[in-house]
């Protein structure tokens, strides 16, 4: 187990890690974002962009003249992999691999910064728990995560449904978790417990 304290962020889609790991960032403590990650595996030209397309072609590539600047159309690939959990799979398997190298090249790089914030929504379906020396969940009822979904992404009650039940269902990984974030009640209300286990 590393000697540095490792943090790992997580919880259910729109349940307020992003909110959470922005405010760490802003009190000087490094966050590794696996999402942030995750698009960069799958940028115009990389090896997980043309695999993308190589598997579905037109219907998730967004128009552009030359074959290395092809973008890849989110929302088109969301609307396959979230109905389809085979397709959701291959995906996963693709990029996991990609966002663990980037991890552990980061975590090499500040291996002498006292503690780290891994944010990483798909933690325990990873299992990349074993990076992290205690993990904070960030938890709301699954009603309000499909409400935040609808209004963030614009999305339908049925889209919001499919991502929600994409993960893990959030009890679960509070069952697991050292810390849990209560992101439930007021907005920001969730700053003075991050701060006291800071």
């Amino acid at each position: 187990m590393p000697s540095q304290r490792r943090i790992g962020l997580t919880g259910g889609i729109a349940s307020g890690k992003s909110s959470v790991g922005r405010w760490l960032s802003d009190h000087g403590i490094p966050v590794l974002d696996a999402d942030r990650y995750a698009r960069d595996a799958l940028a115009p030209g990389s090896a997980g962009c043309r695999a993308v397309l190589e598997r579905y072609g037109t219907a998730v590539a967004s128009n552009a003249a030359q074959a290395d600047k092809v973008e890849l159309n989110r929302q088109a690939l969301a609307e396959i992999v979230f109905s389809d959990s085979v397709e959701r799979r291959w995906l996963e398997e693709l990029v996991h691999p990609l966002v663990r190298q980037v991890f552990d090249a980061a975590l090499h790089e500040l291996e002498r910064t006292p503690t780290v914030v891994l944010m990483i929504p798909l933690l325990y379906e990873s299992g990349l728990e074993n990076l992290c020396t205690e993990v904070w969940v960030v938890y709301c009822s699954p009603e309000q995560q499909q409400q935040r979904l609808i209004q963030r992404n614009g999305l339908s009650a049925q889209q919001a449904d499919q991502r929600i039940e994409a993960q893990w269902p959030l009890a679960c990984k509070c069952l697991l978790a050292d810390q849990i974030i209560d992101n439930s009640g007021e907005p920001d209300a969730w700053q003075a417990q991050v701060l006291g286990l800071l």
